[in-house]
């Protein structure tokens, strides 16, 4: 045995315990840091080649594992902009460089700009609505762009299309079919029988003006008894949209308008009450507004209840931006004074086949290498990603009781190490004063 190989032993068991209470230390000083993954020293054997009684000393060397796929706990706050991922995937975020890089660390706030930036400085980044709505590029960073939330000022949006949906009472009786008693015709008479049901529904101009449009019902037809069988017609309806500020009077009363309808359609039910893959549309267009607006009326039905009906066309009055919210699919709202929200961005998560073989990096961000895979990003909530939660943070996964534990024993080796190394100096003071 070599006195020097056991001295060079003792030095290299020092150097992995002082490795050791580097993890350590790490990890206790970033047992606050927002989504802050432990890391941990493991230890393997280096082995020298013996022959007969004489046995060499070899060493031990370390490296450094990351705990980056264990969740941390989640906490809630008062700030919607803070988020955390519950579940895989990790936040793409860019630094001052531009460089995409991943990170757990949802502490975001908004900027001098109105992007949204984290403790660390780097820039959420999301797919942008003003295209419409946006597609995720799986295999890369393309398209992305950073998070802003300001929205100063008022906005409008034109109504392009709308849904509308309810009864139509299969008991009412079908109007006499004469010049201008019905809807459509705008005589001076209008409807002619009480069965024809009135509806109003408000749309928004390019400005963000309210414009309502008045929805006339009207049975005109019904198929002999029996009914045929489905999908057969057994009954029509004539749908007749007027703008109601061209109403008799002002708008306090109904025909004559003082304009054409806007549009008009036929609306065909089966024996069953439901309407025939036909039918189901119309489109207003309105020569005072410029609007066009698609209708959906397929989900009108034809059933013995009493008439009812309720529209939901998009657009949006003029109105400012109160609060931005995120839901858990990762998209960024608008919500306006008046209620109504508009999509601004949506956030996408990215992950690699083996997160804790990530290369870590200063403003505790990842970045992808060829051992933990290549980076694959996706919606939350989809291909086994996590969902975001607004108003949360993800705290670190460390384990306090067990980092001063691992403190106490890597002190304690790394004194056993060096007891062995004044051994050995000893042993050598021995041989040297043997020569006296």
């Amino acid at each position: 045995m070599s006195i020097f190989g056991s001295m060079k032993t003792a030095v290299s068991g020092m150097n992995a315990q002082a490795n050791r209470l580097s993890t350590v230390a790490d990890n206790i000083a970033n047992v606050n840091t927002t989504g802050y993954k432990a890391v941990s020293t493991s230890f393997s054997t280096l082995v020298l080649p013996s022959s007969g009684g004489n046995y060499n000393s070899g060493g031990v060397q370390t490296s450094v594992r990351q705990a980056v796929s264990d969740q941390g706990d989640i906490s809630y706050t008062t700030s919607t902009t803070d988020l955390a991922i519950s579940g895989d995937g990790f936040f793409i975020v860019q630094g001052a460089d531009g460089t995409p890089v991943l990170t757990r660390a949802g502490d975001f706030q908004k900027d001098d700009e109105g992007n949204l930036v984290n403790a660390a400085g780097f820039q959420l980044m999301g797919y942008s609505y003003d295209a419409g709505s946006p597609a995720v590029v799986v295999n890369g960073f393309d398209g992305l762009v950073p998070v802003n939330v300001n929205q100063e000022g008022l906005t409008a949006i034109a109504s392009t299309s709308g849904i509308f949906k309810g009864n139509l009472d299969s008991g009412a009786n079908i109007a006499p079919v004469a010049p201008a008693t019905l809807p459509s015709d705008n005589g001076a008479t209008g409807t002619t029988t009480t069965d024809t049901k009135k509806f109003s529904m408000v749309a928004y101009d390019s400005l963000g003006n309210k414009v309502m449009y008045d929805f006339y019902f009207t049975k005109t037809s019904v198929a002999a008894t029996p009914p045929p069988a489905p999908p057969a017609v057994n009954s029509s309806w004539e749908v007749a949209i007027f703008r109601n500020a061209d109403a008799a009077a002002g708008g306090t009363t109904s025909f004559p308008y003082t304009s054409a309808a806007v549009a008009t359609t036929q609306l065909d039910f089966d024996s069953t009450g439901k309407i025939t893959n036909s039918t189901g549309s119309a489109t207003i267009v309105d020569p005072v507004t410029g609007l066009s607006i698609d209708m959906d009326l397929s989900g009108f039905t034809q059933l013995g209840a009493a008439f009812s009906g309720t529209g939901t066309p998009n657009g949006q009055a003029a109105s400012p931006v109160k609060d931005v919210t995120i839901d858990g699919d990762g998209i960024v709202y608008a919500k306006y004074e008046d209620g109504s929200t508009k999509p601004l961005y949506r956030i996408p998560l990215a992950n690699v086949a083996s997160p804790d073989k990530l290369t870590l990096m200063s403003g505790n961000v990842y970045s992808a290498n060829g051992q933990s895979g290549v980076t694959v990003t996706g919606f939350p909530q989809t291909n086994g990603l996590g969902t975001i939660k607004s108003g949360a943070l993800e705290g670190s996964n460390v384990d306090l009781a067990g980092e001063l534990t691992e403190m106490i024993e890597s002190q304690r080796s790394y004194t056993a190490n060096s007891k062995v190394f004044q051994t050995g100096s000893d042993i050598m003071d021995v041989l040297v004063n043997l020569k006296r």
